[in-house]
């Protein structure tokens, strides 16, 4: 079984007790921290270098553990196996070329028995889309991925990847270990207008939509629906209810969650690339919970092994959005008594060993874990 803690005290002190507790019967730790911990590289740097554990996890605005989400605390689960962690830097300045070619250098060295890799990447950063293209290109169908996009909801762009480095931003960080596991992704989002084609974007900013500009467009479709004409003032509040969906092949849209107005230009969390068609898509709680409730349905479905732990990876849009009904959604998935960790992350990152791996937005993703 997975070692695992959940620390609500949120202490640097507690931080290093838990891991040197752990660091004596495991040689892996996946961490998931909230960002009001206040953790930063001068304080937890020391205690991640000088372990002995393999390191990987995040800081996130929220941690789930069992039933309940925690806007402050630390899960750490202990793995009885030496996961081997990569780490590829500085991703916001590398094109699709570079990024490949550092993941290539990488490759020789990986363990082929692995089954499942967890991966955590800066959600605020840029290429994040190129990255798990590259990831996926790289290694293919033959192995599960889930994971999460890290961060804090002020925005603020800081060290929030966990590694034996110490934290980094900028990053991704992907983890192979030999556990089994079986993944489920749902979502719940309807489409209310569209499709529209995306004539002008630069990576995570949306600029047309077209041939208009993108906001234009965009506000036309939302004031029909919203409480209120959405603006520069309350854009936030309204667009966490009016997600993008990219159009793809499958049944399920790719979710983008719009966060920030710039004039007539949206910064979502995720590439929106030239060329893709896009639905404007709204939510009903009711539907939102059923998704998640279907997420941990088709990954208990595909199980073929006994489940050490579930990790519950869900979007935080989804928490602003659902508010005090947040908690049917964890006991949507919360079951069998099997120990639950997870976090709410910006972008959830997951394939299920037959689709494409994605970078997901306002999306449930659950994950049952086997021994590894």
């Amino acid at each position: 079984m997975a070692d695992i803690i959940f620390d609500p005290t949120a202490s640097i002190e507690s931080f290093a007790d838990n891991m040197n507790i752990l660091s004596a019967k495991n040689r892996s730790v996946i961490i998931l921290a909230c960002d009001a911990n206040g953790f930063t590289k001068k304080l937890i740097d020391p205690i991640l270098r000088e372990n002995t554990l393999s390191v990987t996890g995040g800081i996130f605005p929220s941690v789930i553990y069992n039933d309940t989400k925690y806007d402050r605390g630390t899960i750490f689960i202990g793995l009885k196996e030496n996961i081997q962690i990569n780490i590829i830097k500085d991703i916001s300045q590398k094109n699709y070329d570079k990024l490949d070619a550092d993941m290539e250098k990488q490759i020789g060295n990986i363990d082929k028995s692995a089954k499942t890799i967890f991966v955590y990447i800066d959600g605020l950063t840029k290429h994040i889309g190129k990255c798990i293209n590259v990831l996926f290109d790289n290694y293919g169908l033959d192995i599960n991925y889930i994971g999460g996009g890290t961060g804090s909801l002020s925005f603020e762009q800081k060290p929030s990847l966990f590694t034996s480095q110490g934290l980094l931003q900028d990053a991704l960080v992907y983890a192979h270990s030999r556990a089994k596991s079986s993944i489920g992704v749902s979502h719940g989002w309807k489409s209310i207008s569209g499709p529209y084609q995306v004539t002008k974007s630069d990576t995570t900013v949306l600029k047309e939509l077209d041939f208009k500009p993108a906001f234009e467009v965009y506000k036309s479709i939302v004031d029909q629906y919203a409480s209120e004409p959405i603006n520069t003032d309350n854009f936030f509040q309204i667009a966490k209810s009016f997600p993008f969906g990219i159009n793809t092949l499958s049944n399920e849209k790719i979710v983008r969650d719009p966060i920030i107005l710039n004039g007539t230009e949206m910064v979502c969390v995720g590439n929106v690339e030239e060329g893709n068609y896009v639905d404007i898509l709204q939510g009903k709680k009711d539907a939102l919970i059923k998704a998640a409730k279907n997420a941990a349905d088709i990954s208990n479905e595909n199980m073929d092994f006994e489940n050490d732990f579930t990790l519950f990876i869900d979007c935080i849009s989804r928490v602003l959005f659902l508010e005090e009904d947040f908690s049917d959604e964890i006991k949507a998935v919360c079951r069998n008594n099997m120990p639950l960790v997870g976090a709410l992350t910006f972008g959830e990152i997951a394939n299920n060993g037959k689709n494409h791996l994605e970078f997901f937005n306002k999306t449930s993703v659950v994950g049952h874990i086997g021994h590894g």
